[in-house]
Formats: C-alpha cells, sequence, structure tokens
C-alpha cells in the first residue's frame, strides 16, 4: 500500500482533529515513506535476504554466477510409470 493510502486509513483521526490536515497529512506520509518504504525496512523484516549498493551490483552479479556455474539439476529415477488406459 501506499503511504497516500496508508496515511489516510491509520492516520484518519488525528487528521481530522489537526489545523491543517493537508499539512499533517504530508508529513505523515514523509515520515511513513521514510521509516516503511525503504529496502532497509524490509531487510530488517526478513523479506530481503541482502540490500547492496549500487556500486557492488556487478561484483555480487559474477560471484552468484560463479556460484552456480557448474550446478545440474538431477532428477530422482521414476518409480512407477503410467497406468494403462
Amino acid at each position: 500500500m501506499g503511504p497516500e493510502g496508508a496515511v489516510n486509513i491509520l492516520y484518519r483521526n488525528e487528521l481530522k482533529d489537526a489545523e491543517d490536515p493537508e499539512a499533517e497529512r504530508k508529513q505523515m506520509q514523509a515520515d511513513y515513506r521514510e521509516k516503511f518504504l525503504t529496502p532497509y525496512a524490509a531487510a530488517s523484516a526478513g523479506y530481503v535476504d541482502d540490500v547492496i549498493e549500487p556500486a557492488e551490483t556487478r561484483p555480487m552479479v559474477i560471484k552468484a554466477l560463479r556460484a552456480i556455474r557448474n550446478k545440474s539439476e538431477s532428477h530422482p529415477s521414476r518409480k512407477h510409470g503410467n497406468m494403462p488406459v
């Protein structure tokens, strides 16, 4: 959910009682973006494995591709065939 909708739902009572609801809404949206809409918040919640800087992207991709370069996937042999129909 975006910050506009989240602020309208979560803080509707505070916005209703505010002197300048529009300015308060903009401030709450900025706070919501800063607190929840960052990769660091997702990483701390366990949704993301790692947060890397843009300058580290190429070395990390190369490292990951080298790790799986010779990987082969083997399937177990079939135990049962299809029944005749």
